[in-house]
């Protein structure tokens, strides 16, 4: 985060080491699990949920729900952002910072809190501290901001998990300007669930010097306070919010491998309340991040059937796409027709293994049926072969 980016921390392989003995789930893990039976009835979903919030209530404005829709589908916080996503965040982030926010941010309450980080520039250059924690998503990362009290105070925040702990680090902070934060980091400390006691971190902050100092700028600060854009000394940009759009909650569960079919059913529930069209398969490659597999097949029933890998969609032609090593793809050719208001007949059956430019054709025919509960321009949430949920992210729309 913008406090961590200033502090050349020291690398913390021991903790490497602990959480390698519990190692976390990969992002997006396609890796079939028991817990993904689905156990509650599952609604069904008809229009996107980009604006499915209540007027009333109006977390985000539509400039602010443009930005969290460019963030859909970065994976590490930035850390894997393709150069279009990055454009797209900048873009809206240069919209934001053009638009009336509150006034002398530093000077409001609504500053005040526990923000989550979502996005952040040039993760990968930063301390070790960022490199290490913030470019993975099974982490959750926070920033506390306390300034009105006799002890002011930024803290980052990563939380490993409810069961492992969380890493503090904290900074005395001081008000510069309306806009402007400076703070000198002066302790860290490990908070384990399975220890009674904090165990410090190791940082000599006393003798890091200017090393341990820097300045967060609050670029835009949302008058709902839900979200906020700063950006920091070495030149860092941070989006945080301290609410959540629905489709993030819902990547968050997946990321951390917690509570997936209950966040599912949320969400599909949520969007029923607001749905007015019909859903449509819309095209583009469509990547598989989720599924409720629970038996395994081969690799080759496996990929006929579209539980592993990506999907392209266009002109009324489906295409399964896996790869399997450097050089070598399954391809999985057919054809798919709309059978009811959100079915579709889909039938599977020009199969090849590709080999660099070569491609050996193989004997498979699949027909599946495919119901779609959920469909915008960046989620896709369907049943699919054997009736088994997925959950796609739009790679590209097609257009290229």
């Amino acid at each position: 985060m913008a406090l961590i980016e200033n502090l050349n921390l020291w690398p913390p392989s021991n903790l490497q080491r602990n959480l390698a003995l519990n190692p976390p789930p990969k992002l997006f893990s396609f890796k079939p699990s028991a817990t993904h039976s689905i156990r509650k009835p599952l609604h069904t979903c008809r229009c996107s949920l980009v604006n499915e919030q209540q007027q009333q209530q109006a977390p985000f404005t539509d400039q602010e729900k443009q930005l969290i829709d460019a963030l859909i589908g970065i994976q590490g916080r930035g850390k894997s952002a393709s150069p279009q996503q990055l454009n797209d965040v900048e873009r809206a982030v240069q919209v934001l910072e053009g638009q009336d926010g509150v006034g002398d941010p530093t000077s409001s309450g609504l500053i005040e809190g526990r923000w989550q980080l979502m996005f952040t520039t040039r993760p990968g250059t930063a301390s070790p501290i960022q490199r290490t924690f913030v470019g993975v998503d099974f982490f959750s990362v926070f920033q506390e901001v306390y300034l009105r009290t006799n002890d002011p105070r930024v803290s980052n925040i990563v939380k490993f998990s409810d069961w492992i702990g969380e890493l503090k680090v904290e900074a005395a902070a001081s008000i510069k300007d309306g806009k402007r934060i400076l703070f000198q980091f002066d302790r860290a400390a490990f908070s384990f669930k399975f220890l009674p006691f904090k165990v410090p971190y190791p940082v000599p902050f006393r003798l890091l010097g200017d090393e341990a100092k820097g300045w967060l700028d609050t670029t835009y600060l949302s008058h709902s306070g839900n979200l906020r854009i700063s950006r920091g000394n070495k030149g860092t940009t941070f989006v945080l919010q301290k609410k959540t759009d629905p489709r993030q909650k819902l990547l968050a569960a997946i990321s951390t491998g917690t509570g997936v079919e209950e966040a599912i059913d949320e969400f599909i529930s949520l969007s029923k309340s607001v749905a007015k069209d019909e859903p449509v398969l819309l095209e583009g490659e469509w990547q598989m991040i989720w599924s409720s597999q629970v038996e395994t097949d081969s690799w080759l029933e496996n990929a006929g059937n579209g539980l592993m890998g990506s999907q392209i969609v266009k002109n009324e032609q489906m295409k399964f796409l896996v790869s399997i090593l450097p050089g070598i793809r399954f391809s999985m050719i057919g054809k798919f027709v709309k059978s009811g208001t959100k079915t579709y007949d889909v039938t599977m059956n020009d199969a090849a293994l590709i080999v660099g430019p070569f491609g050996y054709p193989l004997e498979m025919e699949n027909k599946i049926n495919m119901e779609l509960l959920y469909n915008d321009d960046k989620i896709r949430i369907s049943k699919g072969y054997n009736n088994i949920l997925f959950v796609h992210l739009r790679a590209s729309d097609g257009s290229k």
